[in-house]
């Protein structure tokens, strides 16, 4: 299978290097913000019909609005893997991502990611079984890239050494104020496609305690009193957007990606 890869930050370097000692995979295009004309690193501005041409899959690990730029003529070409799912919580670009699989025959994969459970929730919603999911993330105030009222919280955490919600509410309204922070969440909002971003709650906590770990809390609800809770502890210092073992999740993802039929799909 023939990559390219959007975003070549530490993800992106790290998903390159574990590609390219597998045999079944070959990375031939790398694009990023700064590009690297020594390294054969695009700008941005390069993610053109030509560069795309050969290539099976597109790997995005940069930032939402990749997607939101670059959907069309991607989609157009090759597959498309999102690594920054919270692009579909704006439903315009949910729709338009959705109708281009459709047009061109194409499968969009949004990576699990810290996501623990992911089949299963998404089982009960396409049998109409999950009627409610919570999920909480709780991260050091250093680990949030946040905006507006977020930031004021966050910056508060780590001032005062306290422990502070920063949101609670529906996931899309999150995504707009922490892009970068919550594709977890963005994930599950997909996986559970009865309830949807709107109707899956969120929360977000900055905890200035937590000095080696991220948490991912689950609680899923479902018929009859059924109810699932799953704490999951990812390794990861202060200031690490991404938990450790979220890159293995990430490269287990792109290697699900093979003989999946068009459409969107978690992986």
């Amino acid at each position: 299978m023939k990559i390219g890869i959007i975003g070549f930050g530490h993800l992106g370097q790290f998903l390159k290097n574990q590609l390219d000692e597998d045999n079944d995979y070959e990375v031939i295009k790398i694009w990023n913000r700064t590009p690297d004309v020594d390294n054969n690193i695009l700008p941005l501005n390069d993610i053109t019909k030509d560069n795309l041409k050969d290539i099976d899959l597109v790997v995005e690990v940069a930032h939402p609005d990749i997607t939101k730029m670059y959907a069309k003529i991607i989609l157009s070409e090759c597959n498309l893997f999102i690594g920054s799912p919270t692009a579909l919580s704006d439903q315009e670009t949910y729709n338009l991502v959705e109708d281009l699989g459709k047009k061109y025959n194409r499968s969009i994969f949004v990576p699990t990611g810290a996501l623990w459970a992911a089949e299963d929730i998404m089982k009960m919603a396409e049998l109409g079984q999950l009627k409610k999911l919570s999920i909480s993330m709780i991260k050091h105030p250093s680990s949030f890239k946040v905006f507006g009222d977020l930031k004021k919280l966050c910056d508060e955490a780590m001032e005062t050494s306290t422990l502070k919600v920063l949101y609670s509410g529906p996931v899309r309204h999150l995504c707009k104020l922490a892009p970068n922070n919550v594709n977890t969440m963005a994930g599950a909002a997909i996986a559970a496609k009865n309830l949807g971003f709107d109707n899956v709650e969120a929360n977000l906590i900055a905890d200035p305690e937590m000095l080696e770990w991220h948490i991912v809390e689950l609680d899923v609800t479902g018929e009859d009193g059924f109810n699932v809770k799953i704490r999951r502890k990812n390794p990861a210092k202060p200031g690490a957007v991404t938990g450790n073992a979220t890159y293995f999740s990430f490269l287990a993802s792109i290697h699900r990606c093979k003989y999946k039929p068009s459409g969107i799909h978690i992986c």
